[in-house]
C-alpha cells in the first residue's frame, strides 16, 4: 500500500468526528494489520 493511499484513508478519519470515529479507525487498522500478516506468511513460505 503506498503513502498517497494510506494518506487518502487516514484524511476523513483527521477532519471529521462523530461516533463512526472509532469504527473508521478499526477499519484501517484492521486492513494494515492483514496486510503485515499476509506479508509475514509470505515471507516465511518462501523461506521453507
Amino acid at each position: 500500500m503506498s503513502t498517497d493511499a494510506l494518506v487518502s484513508l487516514a484524511g476523513p478519519i483527521s477532519e471529521e468526528g462523530g461516533p463512526g470515529l472509532f469504527l473508521r479507525i478499526i477499519v484501517v487498522a484492521s486492513f494494515v494489520g492483514v496486510g503485515l500478516l499476509a506479508w509475514v506468511l509470505l515471507r516465511a513460505g518462501r523461506k521453507s
